[in-house]
């Protein structure tokens, strides 16, 4: 798998921070920088379907990017005050109801893995969310300004590219969610 003949040789460099903040840190390793969370367990991002064969989206403005993205519900893992020990799974229903209204009775692990992985040791985990029920409006928490979309699935790429088109940032990672709803469905 790791062939040592192709691993570069400043890999094995001590690593160096450059800046460490509430949520990130900078660091460089010989040649290379890249971010790396500070919460250990990485994102999840939440494969959402309603009883009405709905995938769910978010809408919410990025400062980092200055744009409206749309995005599968998602959030951080082990970002709450005493919640360093949370499982995606955890996080990831606090985080769907948060987000869309929407609670789930079950979470069932999808895949895992590097969310940019030549910029960020981020981890990526998505998850299905399974027998949705809506008990709220969503929006997200008080910091968050949240708009939901409820976008039926067989319409869901072309809806993405609709608003691609108008202008809204797509996380390209959306498409590789709607194929997991497709073919990994357990």
């Amino acid at each position: 798998m790791n062939d040592p003949s192709r691993i570069p040789a400043d890999a094995a460099a001590p690593v160096e921070t450059l800046y460490e903040g509430r949520w990130l840190s900078l660091r460089k390793r010989g040649r290379w920088e890249y971010a790396e969370r500070n919460n250990p367990g990485g994102a999840v991002i939440i494969l959402a379907v309603t009883p009405a064969d709905k995938v769910l989206f978010v809408e919410q403005y990025r400062v980092s990017i200055l744009q409206n993205t749309i995005e599968m519900p998602a959030g951080l893992v082990g970002d709450l005050a005493g919640q360093a020990d949370e499982s995606a799974q955890l996080a990831a229903q606090r985080e769907l109801e948060e987000e869309t209204g929407w609670r789930c009775r079950r979470v069932d692990f999808v895949h895992c893995g590097p969310s940019s992985s030549g910029m960020s040791t981020e981890m990526i985990t998505f998850v299905r969310a399974r027998e949705l029920e809506k008990v709220g409006p969503g929006g997200g928490d008080e910091t968050e300004n949240i708009v939901v979309h409820e976008v039926p699935r067989r319409e869901a790429g072309a809806w993405l590219f609709a608003r691609a088109a108008e202008g809204y940032s797509i996380d390209p990672k959306l498409f590789a969610g709607l194929w997991f709803i497709e073919h990994a469905d357990g």
